[in-house]
């Protein structure tokens, strides 16, 4: 039984053996280079921005700013935290779609349904994050407005981190569907079905984007991790019905 994290551990130790080690510098690249400049924005600007979250607690709710204040620090982050991720993972999409078509031909000895090529693949890639954008987004910006709502907000961090291991499961193990040419309303069907291998893996995913700096080295082994997990959970499955 493949469980999240022997497929993430294998898929990273394959991502850098000889055969495909050099997919994975450009997208380590590009990461570099978000990452960098978005942690300078965030550091010029995280103190306003708590000021001015912590203004907007009511006077009668004063007494509980202990608590409060580290929950909009949390709430914070995680916001910060799904920005770079949905921002690097736009700019990087096409070349993990690559990555991940490279690694299910050495893992299973077959090459994916995808006969698209190269700069079609790419393409499309793109396209596809814009679709998980739209899925993403609105679900995004409710949580963001129960983070503002006081006494709600009380939960908002939890919110965000159960979403965040579905969004990071959605968004790594879409390489290989897509590859497959699965449909993003049919993966999201099979991610629903498998829905316990679904969520470690996506919340072992995120816990990896938490390491600082070592985290752009691991995420391609995400990517190859997703293909191991497609190949044994979701490739033969009917997928539940989800809404369009």
């Amino acid at each position: 039984m493949l469980d999240a994290f022997t497929a993430l551990s294998r898929g990273t130790r394959l991502v850098y053996t000889p055969g495909l080690r050099r997919y994975v510098f450009l997208p380590i690249l590009v990461n570099l280079v978000v990452y960098a400049a978005m942690l300078g924005y965030v550091v010029a600007n995280f103190g306003g921005w708590l000021d001015g979250w912590m203004a907007m607690v009511p006077s009668w709710l004063e007494w509980l700013s202990w608590l409060i204040w580290p929950l909009f620090v949390i709430t914070l982050v995680l916001i910060v935290f799904f920005t770079f991720t949905l921002v690097t993972h736009l700019i990087a999409a096409p070349f993990y779609g690559f990555l991940a078509a490279r690694v299910e031909a050495q893992v299973t000895g077959q090459e994916p349904l995808d006969d698209r090529g190269l700069i079609r693949t790419g393409v499309d890639a793109v396209g596809r994050e814009l679709v998980k954008l739209t899925y993403i987004l609105p679900r995004m910006a409710v949580l963001f407005v129960i983070s503002w709502i006081p006494v709600i907000n009380l939960v908002a961090p939890l919110l965000w981190l159960a979403f965040s291991a579905w969004m990071m499961a959605i968004t790594y193990l879409d390489y290989p569907m897509d590859n497959n040419l699965v449909s993003f309303r049919d993966m999201r069907g099979r991610l629903s079905s498998r829905r316990w291998p679904t969520l470690t893996f996506g919340g072992w995913v995120t816990l990896i984007t938490w390491i600082p700096l070592a985290n752009l080295f691991l995420l391609p082994g995400a990517v190859a991790g997703a293909v191991l997990m497609w190949d044994r959970h979701y490739r033969d499955l009917v997928p539940a019905r989800v809404p369009s």
